[in-house]
């Protein structure tokens, strides 16, 4: 029965399967979603703002003075573009997205909801028990082809950039402190961490809350496994795991060896036993001779 149903079955073969079924799929969600060219008439725009061609600008967007806005851009409600920042053409900007001043926002960019651009770095000095607020006086730079996830926060330098390059892709509640560098093609999973300072490699991928400590660099092809402490530098084609993160086959032995402590308790128990006894059988044996 088996033989008869795969030879009528049918079979199309494709390169890449997953390509191949998101195109099948779209079919069956119909037409996106698509909005005539133009500005609501209640969105807010600043004075000397650019605005290329077919920008779609939807209501109560806040664009303010010297910003610029590539063609074919869309823009969702309530969100916010500060003061001379720049975002490239064809980008799509979900609702309730904070773009701050001074940030550079490349081209084919997609920022989904909440996501905060250019916050300020978490910058401080403690004098005398009090903690003073240090200016944070730098950007952020986003470059071609990134997608930013729902709620992703990413922190303006202290003086010169953050950088996410391009092609990265970003997943929901990520943070990224000020001065990180992240280069080409990245994968960064939901909930990791980067503080200020690292630098991350072409191709790296950061699993789910995955954790970065500040000033490091991680090489190009790493790869940081899901809920890994980052606390010294990797080189690239490293893949780790664990707190703090080691090599990752080396951690899977160790956390094995972890989980059977118990029966090794037990043994050990069971062999100071015998050796007890053993002992005190050779003393016995002695003071008879």
């Amino acid at each position: 029965m088996v033989d008869e149903l795969q030879s009528a079955a049918c079979f199309i073969r494709v390169n890449d399967p997953g390509s191949a079924i998101a195109k099948i799929a779209q079919r069956f969600v119909g037409d996106e979603v698509r909005f005539k060219p133009g500005i609501h008439p209640t969105a807010i725009i600043g004075e000397n703002v650019r605005l290329g061609n077919d920008v779609v600008v939807r209501p109560y967007v806040v664009i303010e003075d010297g910003a610029s806005i590539g063609s074919n851009t869309v823009i969702y409600p309530h969100v916010y573009v500060g003061h001379s920042s720049e975002l490239g053409t064809n980008c799509l900007i979900y609702a309730n997205v904070s773009i701050r001043e001074r940030i550079k926002i490349g081209n084919n960019v997609i920022i989904h909801n909440g996501a905060v651009i250019g916050s300020d770095g978490f910058g401080f000095t403690t004098i005398n028990g009090v903690h003073h607020k240090i200016p944070q006086l730098g950007t952020v730079e986003v470059e071609d082809d990134v997608e930013i996830g729902a709620n992703v926060t990413i922190d303006r330098a202290r003086f010169d950039k953050t950088h996410i390059g391009k092609g990265t892709k970003i997943d929901n509640l990520v943070q990224i402190a000020h001065n990180v560098w992240i280069g080409e093609r990245c994968v960064i999973v939901g909930q990791s961490g980067i503080a200020g300072s690292s630098r991350i490699g072409n191709n790296v991928v950061l699993a789910a809350q995955a954790g970065v400590d500040g000033h490091l660099e991680i090489g190009d092809n790493a790869v940081i496994t899901g809920r890994a402490g980052v606390t010294k530098s990797i080189p690239s084609n490293a893949k780790v795991s664990g707190f703090p993160a080691q090599n990752h086959d080396k951690q899977r032995r160790e956390h094995i060896y972890l989980r059977k402590l118990p029966e090794y308790c037990a043994k050990i128990k069971d062999l100071e036993e015998r050796l007890l006894k053993l002992e005190e059988a050779a003393e016995n044996h002695r003071e008879r001779g």
